[in-house]
């Protein structure tokens, strides 16, 4: 909405500040931290309330999370999606059609996690919405932020000669819009034609769902989340730039630079729901929070191409997810187990590692993947 100020430039040269990306970028992160720490402890004293015990702990788990986390109310993530959805609505450009498609993600996953959240908190059961309905509300909701999103990679990209071919047409029949780029290798696309659909909406939802296995300790998941959208927001301004992509040789999207503003956004917000998430946590993110956050970040790696890339940077949330599939897998098959418990930070804490041990060991780790994501932007 204030971007469109930047219109006014002509009459005041102050007005052109709006015009910038990196300015807006940075009212947004100052905007969002500023509701977040405003809204965040009369929120929590309202969860707290209508929760009564709050969300409830697995009885599996370690023993000490009966002890120190019970009681402790849940869907905290309200707190960053409203400061969010807040700043974006004041800093971005919503004519951008990525905008509303990362917007459209962020707050359809969070929709689906205050449902699973709510059934957690009414039954007091770890059991919110079963799997099939969760991932099937999940999907379609991906599957319209993909095609809107291709959709607008493709009118940006389509030569006039073949402007009144219909969308469905050129989808099947593939091009850069569907390819798939390949770090480190400067001209290397893949095209995947109707499949990259697909592959687009698997990017979306797992990114979704590895977030959320993440968060199962105090600060262990929204560090690191904060930590990918400031590398994904330097990507997306780099990819949205002709002149910063073609040094870099990396694929450029027109109009992807916008999402910086978003992701400075989720990083403000996300640094005032610290305030009250660090230990010991004053609330929980819950699926509210986690299921959004994640699912932004895939659609955000969707929208500058840099799908691979997210595997890299969300190393730690890879690594999470796969200790549960690997954990299930293996269960099933022999009827042992690798790993003491799932996701892995449990498997530490039956190791007897502190709470803030590992969470901090993860920062570290999470830190160093993103640094190598970075370095796939020159080293091609």
């Amino acid at each position: 909405m204030l971007e469109l100020l930047g219109g006014l430039a002509d009459q005041n040269q102050f007005f052109n500040l709006f015009n910038y990306i990196t300015f807006r970028t940075g009212g947004a992160i100052v905007t969002a931290l500023l509701i977040a720490f405003v809204i965040g402890w009369p929120m929590i004293t309202w969860l707290r309330k209508k929760q009564g015990k709050g969300q409830p702990i697995r009885e599996d788990g370690p023993q000490g999370h009966l002890l120190t986390k019970k009681g402790t109310p849940t869907m905290g993530g309200f707190i960053i999606l409203i400061s969010l959805g807040v700043s974006a609505l004041l800093w971005a450009d919503l004519q951008n059609p990525y905008v509303w498609a990362v917007l459209l993600v962020t707050f359809g996953f969070g929709a689906v996690g205050f449902i699973d959240d709510f059934r957690k908190v009414t039954k007091q059961k770890a059991d919110g919405l079963s799997s099939r309905v969760r991932l099937g509300l999940e999907f379609l909701i991906a599957l319209a932020a993909v095609l809107i999103m291709l959709s607008a990679q493709w009118a940006a990209t389509t030569p006039a000669e073949t402007a009144g071919t219909p969308f469905w047409q050129v989808l099947l029949e593939g091009g850069d819009f569907t390819s798939l780029a390949v770090p480190f290798f400067k001209d290397v696309l893949i095209n995947l034609g109707a499949f990259f659909v697909l592959f687009a909406m698997i990017v979306v939802v797992g990114a979704g769902n590895a977030v959320n296995l993440t968060d199962g300790l105090d600060g262990l998941a929204i560090v690191p989340v904060m930590i990918a959208a400031a590398t994904f927001g330097f990507i997306a301004y780099l990819v949205g730039r002709v002149d910063y992509s073609a040094y870099l040789g990396i694929n450029h999207v027109a109009g992807v630079a916008e999402l910086s503003v978003i992701l400075g956004a989720v990083l403000g917000g996300s640094l005032g729901f610290l305030w009250y998430n660090a230990p010991p946590a004053r609330v929980f993110m819950g699926d509210t929070g986690s299921l959004a956050l994640g699912g932004l970040l895939g659609a955000v790696a969707v929208a500058t191409k840099h799908e691979i890339v997210l595997a890299v940077v969300g190393g730690l949330f890879v690594l999470e997810a796969l200790s549960v599939m690997i954990q299930v897998a293996w269960f099933k098959r022999t009827g042992k187990r690798v790993f003491l418990m799932a996701p892995i930070h449990h498997h530490f804490e039956k190791l007897g590692w502190a709470e803030p041990t590992i969470v901090i060991r993860f920062w570290i780790i999470s830190t160093i993947f993103a640094l190598v994501g970075l370095a796939t932007l020159k080293l091609r």
